[in-house]
């Protein structure tokens, strides 16, 4: 038996400059980190006594003789992927609701890899795992998402990500005192807007708009310079990331008519209303969660006010997807 335990991720600044369409073009950078919010993938070899090989347990069960009868298209693509032969078991479970900006499809989809590699009897990199999960996702099952989840699902950590034009991928952290992460940390608050949606519906037209306004994803990049500012000197006021982040939501709330609504737009008034200087709602729009930044002592009233909603503590994670429980079997 194999589990392994993937965290989801914050991303704050550059989203939208991940995507290959720009950054192919452009180049991009991110500055994400990962929380202490997991999916949770075990995996064991399906004994030979069931008219089934593979059996996938999800918000679903599949059993199936084949692994192209497999709906899960990540299920499907990381088991065609590394050439599976041996029947298998797959169960699914995770801290936080799917569809909801964390990056939980690329949690999913890189801890799966890393159990099925392990059942293998393999070990590779972080880096390596970050690589196939792309490669798998993007090109294999042909979903349109970005290039960060997988690095920050795999590696973890609070981590500052350049995408290049020639595709290459860099990976560098984020050297800031403990006292200003835990501060950090301390200014953020995060809620679910109760809306699960299918991200690739809403990314099919930030895609399109991301190709046709290039100057304006690239600000977005560029202010991750500016927030590695704010976290690494001595100088500057964390309060200035509040500030940034606010300054970012509007200009990714221009990208696309499909990344707020009421909902969205009425929960963010009402946390800027009772404290919060700025804030960023997850992953491509419509839905999900939203992380605020304010004052620790303007939260209780910004709770209040926000009462309607699931309010979810998190903090800062640094490892990365790891395996948790291993058994080898004898089939």
């Amino acid at each position: 038996m194999i589990i392994t335990k993937t965290p989801f991720r914050i991303s704050f600044f550059g989203g939208g400059t991940d995507y290959p369409a720009h950054y192919r073009e452009h180049g991009g950078q991110v500055l994400a980190t990962s929380i202490n919010k997991y999916c949770y993938i075990s995996c064991r070899v399906l004994p030979p006594f069931f008219d089934h090989k593979f059996r996938v347990a999800y918000s679903r069960i599949e059993n199936t003789k084949t692994i192209n009868e497999i709906n899960h298209p990540a299920v499907r693509g990381v088991l065609n992927y590394l050439s599976v032969s041996q029947g298998l078991e797959i169960h699914h479970d995770g801290d936080l609701p799917a569809r909801s900006g964390l990056g939980s499809s690329s949690s999913f989809t890189t801890g799966l890899l890393n159990a099925v590699h392990a059942i293998q009897g393999k070990m590779v990199s972080k880096y390596e795992l970050a690589m196939q999960a792309i490669e798998i996702e993007q090109n294999i099952i042909g979903e349109k998402v970005g290039s960060q989840d997988q690095i920050m699902a795999a590696v973890g950590g609070f981590n500052h990500v350049l995408f290049n034009i020639d595709g290459s991928i860099q990976v560098k952290p984020v050297v800031f005192s403990e006292e200003k992460k835990n501060l950090l940390n301390d200014h953020l608050l995060m809620f679910f807007s109760g809306i699960s949606r299918n991200s690739q519906d809403i990314t099919k037209q930030k895609l399109v708009n991301i190709i046709k306004k290039p100057t304006d994803v690239s600000a977005l990049g560029e202010m991750v310079e500016e927030a590695l500012s704010i976290l690494g000197s001595q100088n500057n006021n964390i309060l200035d990331f509040g500030y940034l982040l606010n300054e970012a939501w509007k200009l990714k709330r221009a990208l696309s008519s499909n990344i707020s609504n009421d909902t969205i737009d009425l929960i963010y008034k009402t946390a800027l209303a009772n404290g919060a200087i700025g804030g960023k709602l997850m992953g491509a729009g419509g839905g999900g969660f939203i992380c605020f930044f304010a004052p620790p002592e303007r939260h209780k009233g910004i709770r209040n006010a926000l009462a309607n909603y699931i309010h979810v503590p998190f903090k800062f994670e640094k490892a990365g997807s790891t395996i948790c429980v291993y058994e080898p079997q004898g089939f």
